[in-house]
């Protein structure tokens, strides 16, 4: 792709630039961090550059302050691999007394805790999580449904999807959003993601702190996290799914690990601030970084998704959740997932921090719209009973089988190629 295609964070990096001294784009590698942020650069440092025996790297270990000297905003890719250039930042920042759009970091790992940086960067640095492309990124969403429009109170608009089933959602799964396999056939693009799982149990996994893990080891933890995508399994549940040879102190370890490298993305839980109590569970939904790693790390294909329903719905609720973060952080909202003590359970809760919300649930198909619909009515009838402001929207996102429309109940039903920030 020799074409830049528009991401969604590009306005949040353009807007932060304009607000801090310095912008930090984080998220998992190969997700386009570097490609997007050159964009908005002047200058540029990567320290993987292998150039010199890697002589960016080692000026950064010297000489940290030469390192950061270039036109703004000056990029710096890969600043982990020298933590001392982000308190060396922070120092600049506050040496140019406000000066917006200094600086741009790209970060695909966090630092080990023994390496952190003195200074949080509060105040100094925004921070950015870019995820792999969405299927409005990647030209397969319509957008005529935007979640800003439906923030603002706003209907959606008529449309109709373009996935032509089952197999058309298969398909989507298997590729995944990497911007490499853009152009590519399905089983090439399914060669991007299972090259990831083995560079991440082979390497990335250990040299995020320096210690060597075992590559079977990590790979038996990434397919157990992908046999429980989009569920609420806890970590008792997935020790007793590796089964032997694992120890729990081991797979504690591994998990922050894979945190560190942004492989796993776990969907929180929402905590409204409600007027009265009401009993809600606290676990995260899991998640890895895009539905791609699951389908390799399950061995599946677009054929043997088709024909395994309940695998299928689990990894499209994954996607569509996978989309919703980033157009909600487009939008300045979060996304989190509802589950009470009665066993009410919603998908997904797009908040932001003045209280507007929007319910969500995730449904493969028509069939299960009246299932969704009860739980997202009996979701607002619940919180609002208890002092919380009614949703904005109530939406159920679909993969297929009917058009954009609003039920007499004041419920939207979108494909999910019609959604867009």
């Amino acid at each position: 792709m020799d074409r830049y295609v528009d991401r969604c964070i590009d306005k949040a990096i353009s807007r932060n630039l304009n607000i801090f001294g310095a912008v930090l784009i984080q998220g998992p590698k190969w997700c386009g961090k570097t490609t997007s942020a050159s964009r908005f650069a002047n200058s540029s440092l990567s320290l993987s550059d292998p150039a010199g025996n890697f002589s960016a790297l080692q000026l950064a270990r010297i000489d940290p302050a030469q390192a950061l000297a270039g036109l703004s905003p000056r990029l710096i890719d890969e600043w982990q691999e020298e933590p001392k250039l982000w308190d060396a930042v922070r120092f600049e920042c506050d040496a140019r007394r406000g000066e917006s759009g200094q600086f741009i970091l790209t970060g695909s790992a966090t630092p080990r805790d023994s390496m952190q940086p003195m200074h949080s960067g509060v105040g100094r640095i925004a921070r950015l999580r870019m995820d792999t492309m969405t299927m409005f990124e990647l030209g397969v969403s319509s957008g005529a449904v935007s979640i800003g429009t439906l923030l603002s109170g706003y209907p959606a608009k008529q449309a109709v999807g373009s996935i032509s089933g089952i197999a058309g959602i298969a398909d989507l799964l298997c590729r995944g959003g990497w911007p490499q396999a853009m152009g590519k056939t399905t089983d090439d693009a399914m060669q991007i993601a299972a090259a990831y799982v083995d560079g991440v149990c082979e390497s990335d996994v250990s040299r995020t702190d320096g210690v060597k893990r075992d590559p079977v080891k990590v790979r038996s933890l990434l397919a157990s996290l992908a046999r429980n995508e989009s569920t609420l399994a806890g970590s008792k549940s997935i020790d007793k799914d590796i089964g032997t040879g694992v120890s729990k102190n081991s797979v504690s370890r591994y998990m922050d690990a894979l945190r560190r490298i942004n492989i796993v993305d776990d969907i929180p839980a929402w905590h409204p601030a409600l007027r009265s109590p009401v009993k809600l569970r606290q676990g995260a939904k899991r998640h890895l970084a895009d539905p791609s790693l699951a389908v390799a790390l399950l061995g599946a294909n677009p054929e043997s998704l088709a024909s395994d329903p309940k695998t299928l719905g689990l990894l499209f609720e994954s996607l569509v959740l996978h989309d919703l973060k980033v157009y909600a952080a487009a939008n300045d909202s979060l996304v989190s997932h509802y589950h009470d003590a009665d066993d009410l359970e919603v998908d997904a809760v797009i908040h932001r921090r003045d209280g507007t919300w929007i319910a969500v649930e995730v449904k493969l198909g028509s069939p299960q719209i009246p299932e969704a619909s009860a739980n997202l009515l009996r979701l607002e009838r619940k919180l609002v009973e208890r002092g919380e402001r009614p949703p904005v929207a109530k939406l159920i996102i679909i993969g297929f089988g009917m058009p954009v429309h609003t039920t007499p109940d004041g419920i939207i039903v979108a494909p999910v190629d019609t959604l867009a920030p």
